[in-house]
């Protein structure tokens, strides 16, 4: 059975596996109101990487381990962007959930844009955290390099948490990183229909500026934040600002 890693002690928190088409996720959903806040992190991460944002979120909150990281098993194949897409978007209609809000954060944002194109019955909004990949950058030693700069300047705290995500992310984390990288987030952000919030830390090497007015353009309706003194991980890992900014996006919609 999986653990309770983001429920506050005391709340009720319905915590399992899900599968479709062969491949599982973990689940942990706590909390109710409308418009769920649909967690999906990113590369070699779990939900345990959303702690802090969670504890700074109203509302109700479902986090997810993606197949292969965190505590959801090990898939037959590595998934693409686009499964991914489709297992999530599964198990919120099997939940009943047709007005999710989306917030991937890195890869999770690539995987984010596809259940809005893809599933556009099971969502109501995106927020695209430090989203990747940089299309100028498309290439694994360069996103590697970025992943360890980045978490080379995280708190210890932090940095500890991060590589056991990243060591529970398995031997199979370069296939899952390709995945990432072959996709092509661009081709479907000009078809996302709902409104969508990105978000940038100013010191984040993985999501640049230019990357992300690139998406804002493509997006019909975007908007874009950036949030001062904060890089790729600890838009979430220290996420005062974005959370704040997220809440506030969602109030209004």
């Amino acid at each position: 059975m999986p653990e309770r890693l983001l429920a506050p002690e005391g709340t009720v928190a319905d915590i399992g596996e899900f599968t479709h088409a062969g491949a599982t996720l973990v689940h942990e959903d706590f909390r109710c109101g409308r418009r769920p806040v649909v967690l999906v992190h990113g590369i070699g991460m779990g939900r345990s990487v959303y702690l802090d944002l969670t504890s700074r979120l109203g509302g109700r909150i479902i986090g997810l381990d993606l197949p292969g990281f965190g505590e959801a098993p090990e898939p037959a194949r590595t998934l693409t962007m686009e499964r991914h897409a489709d297992l999530v978007a599964a198990y919120l209609r099997s939940r009943r959930i047709d007005d999710a809000v989306i917030m991937g954060h890195s890869m999770g944002s690539q995987i984010a844009a596809e259940i809005a194109v893809r599933h556009p019955d099971v969502v109501s909004a995106l927020v695209l955290a430090g989203p990747t990949v940089n299309s100028a950058s498309r290439s694994i030693r360069a996103q590697a390099g970025y992943l360890l700069w980045d978490l080379l300047h995280e708190r210890p705290e932090v940095l500890w948490r991060g590589a056991r995500e990243y060591l529970r992310g398995g031997p199979h984390l370069l296939r899952k990183m390709k995945a990432t990288i072959v996709h092509r987030p661009e081709n479907a952000y000009p078809r996302v229909g709902v409104p969508v919030l990105v978000v940038r830390g100013q010191r984040d090497p993985l999501a640049p500026m230019t990357w992300c007015r690139e998406i804002v353009d493509m997006v019909p309706d975007a908007q874009f934040v950036e949030i001062p003194d904060h890089g790729h991980g600890t838009l979430i890992s220290d996420s005062g600002g974005a959370a704040d900014t997220i809440r506030d996006f969602i109030r209004d919609l």
